[in-house]
């Protein structure tokens, strides 16, 4: 096993840990710009493969499922490897599941594009494990919230710029007449014209891949320092030393939960809006920028954090804030009713609730993170991984929502999205608090 030499991170000077906070920021744009794109994926794979809403949110449940899979393996590739060489891996692997689209298109084969997928996925939760101690202690501890969200901006900047991006480089100003005229062709002409549809992704896709493969290059061979996370601190090493099992932590047990909750609901917000769009008259070509509305909302959640808190509010007050708000978002998106035009879209009232729950999803994320992991001490590291796993929400709640949206309409799948801030508003007023189980 190769020798790794950790640097300390005291030792850097100013303009390396600026580079390297750059270079990480690079690496949360394209985390995002990978991700997001899911949001313009759905509605084409749907059109191009023929398939319910339940089938086509598979894409959402094959990417995101990887960081249920990858969650501890990540850690331990991580650690026989070292971080920059598991970076490189992750960016390899997600060149691998873009490459793998030349073949699931080449095909029309929606199952070789969930593999596409799927390979993709556990790359990018080889990165994230890795990335997310490099930002925390790349500078003052102090600022470590103020770095993440400045990361989360990167992340969702991508997020605006991916459905937009994808949709000038596949779909062009004459599909919306072919789309209204799928249902009157003949079965050859059809499968002709969907096999040109779907083979557009290939050229793409392969360019994503090269530039993913050269990225895992520069990344191993960037300035970045290897970091050692074996050695502990030793009063969190000795902390609860009477603990025997990660499961009598019920904060970090409700936490986990209320991580899968909270990325299922933002995911929904992003990824099912298109469809929604659509499903109001309103022109695919014209549908692919409500997901940059949502994730503009989300970017302006971050900045009015880091602007109030601590200075103003609490992260916790504005935990309690952002999850009253999806609940109050979620009655108004079912109840909502008429149409209006405003920036130019001429939509049903409700689907401007749908993006003002990027608002609301903005700085949940940050306030159940330290809330959950509070005084795990030697049981930290276990307790990150379990929070890491609850983000496979991202790959189950999106499928309950296409269920529901297939036997009842889109608007009322959004139902789904209520006992979910519900639950987190408990999360948030009492559930953070609880250090013992009660008996019932």
């Amino acid at each position: 096993m190769k020798n790794l030499k950790a640097v300390s991170v005291a030792s850097l000077t100013r303009r390396e840990t600026i580079v390297s906070i750059f270079l990480i920021g690079v690496m949360f744009f394209v985390f995002g710009f990978v991700s997001w794109v899911n949001s313009i994926l759905i509605p084409y794979f749907k059109i191009a493969c023929e398939l319910t809403s339940f089938q086509a949110y598979l894409v959402a449940f094959a990417f995101y499922i990887a960081y249920f899979v990858m969650s501890v393996p990540s850690s331990y590739l991580l650690k026989a490897v070292g971080f920059k060489k598991g970076m490189m891996f992750g960016f390899w692997a997600m060149a691998l599941g873009a490459f793998i689209f030349v073949p699931a298109a080449m095909s029309r084969t929606y199952e070789i594009f969930l593999i596409g997928l799927f390979t993709t996925g556990i790359g990018l939760a080889v990165l994230q494990t890795a990335a997310n101690p490099y930002i925390t202690i790349l500078g003052d501890v102090n600022r470590a919230a103020q770095r993440i969200s400045i990361m989360g901006i990167c992340n969702k900047a991508a997020g605006i710029l991916s459905p937009i991006v994808f949709a000038a480089v596949i779909l062009r100003p004459t599909d919306s007449d072919m789309f209204a005229q799928l249902g009157t062709m003949s079965e050859v002409d059809k499968n002709a014209a969907l096999d040109e549809l779907i083979r557009r992704v290939i050229n793409p896709y392969i360019g994503l891949g090269v530039l993913l493969f050269t990225l895992g290059i520069l990344v191993y061979r960037s300035p970045l320092p290897e970091i050692d996370t074996e050695h502990e601190d030793e009063t969190l090493a000795t902390a609860n030393s009477g603990k025997t099992s990660i499961f009598q932590f019920p904060h970090l047990i409700l936490g986990a939960l209320a991580i899968f909750l909270h990325v299922g609901t933002q995911v929904i917000a992003i990824d099912t809006i298109i469809g929604y769009a659509v499903s109001m008259d309103i022109d695919l070509l014209e549908a692919k920028v409500f997901p940059s509305y949502t994730l503009f909302c989300t970017i302006c959640g971050y900045l009015i954090g880091i602007s109030v808190i601590p200075k103003f509010i609490s992260q916790l007050t504005a935990l309690k804030i952002c999850t009253l708000l999806g609940s109050i978002f979620t009655i108004l998106i079912i109840v909502s009713k008429g149409s209006y035009n405003f920036l130019g879209h001429q939509a049903d009232i409700s689907i401007w609730f749908v993006v003002l729950l990027g608002l609301a999803n903005s700085l949940v994320w940050a306030g159940i993170w330290p809330l959950a992991l509070y005084g795990l001490g030697r049981f930290t590291k276990l307790g990150a991984s379990i929070m890491i796993m609850g983000l496979c929400g991202n790959a189950i709640l999106p499928l309950v929502y296409g269920y529901f949206a297939d036997e009842f309409s889109l608007r009322d799948a959004y139902w789904v999205l209520l006992p979910c801030y519900v639950y987190l508003v408990f999360y948030a007023f009492h559930g953070y608090r609880l250090r013992y189980w009660k008996p019932l």
